[in-house]
């Protein structure tokens, strides 16, 4: 369903609730997934982020979210410069996506202490946002509930076991979703949650021996 909200658009730092609000959405959801500000950030640009992007503020409001700056941020115009100051290496490259992708779509590669995530998104209007892709696997988070987001071995159980870990720590899912490349071999699991997880719940789902890495991706919408 479509709010009032979504048809007026963000409160933001402009100019465009597309370019501009979307964009450091994902910047903030690919510095979730890396646990925090990134040392290195590649930000491929497709469709119109490519073609007019950059004169709408798109690089500084992806810089801005992944240095954890909200939409509404007087900081993002800045960003660029507060990069540099917070060890944030950041380059912008033009690219061609291929598949089907929304035109305001991008690709960013974030690095951080010996680890990299690879992130496809896109700002589909009015602010909101979609996840397409995580590390390969096909994913679908828009940014509008908290977020988990587990990889695991592929295994009998494993679904369960993360499931009874969130319902004994009374963590209501609303969404979940998994993806796998092949069986037996790694899975992706998306539980969009109606409230953060606690402690309690966390530490249950890391001590599965299946979890090989688990992120949490505040509500950002």
């Amino acid at each position: 369903m479509v709010s009032l909200l979504d048809i007026i658009g963000p409160v933001m730092v402009g100019p465009s609730s597309s370019h501009t609000a979307g964009a450091s959405r994902l910047g903030l959801i690919a510095r979730a997934l890396i646990g925090g500000t990134p040392e290195t950030a590649r930000v491929e640009l497709h469709g119109s982020f490519a073609r007019t992007g950059i004169g709408h503020g798109t690089d500084r409001a992806i810089a801005g979210g992944l240095l954890g700056f909200q939409p509404d941020d007087v900081r993002l115009r800045e960003s660029l410069d507060e990069a540099t100051r917070a060890g944030l290496t950041i380059t912008f490259e033009n690219t061609t996506l291929r598949g089907n992708h929304h035109p305001n779509t991008t690709r960013i590669t974030a690095a951080r202490e010996g680890r990299s995530v690879v992130m496809i998104g896109s700002s589909i209007g009015a602010g909101r946002i979609v996840v397409t892709a995580i590390d390969g696997f096909p994913v679908d988070i828009t940014g509008a509930y908290t977020t988990l987001v587990v990889v695991a071995h592929d295994e009998p159980g494993i679904v369960a076991k993360l499931a009874t870990a969130l319902a004994e720590e009374s963590v209501n899912v609303a969404t979940m979703r998994v993806s796998r490349r092949q069986k037996g071999g790694d899975a992706i699991h998306i539980y969009e949650l109606d409230s953060p997880p606690g402690p309690a719940a966390l530490e249950r789902i890391r001590a599965l021996r299946a979890v090989k890495t688990l992120r949490v991706v505040d509500r950002v919408a």
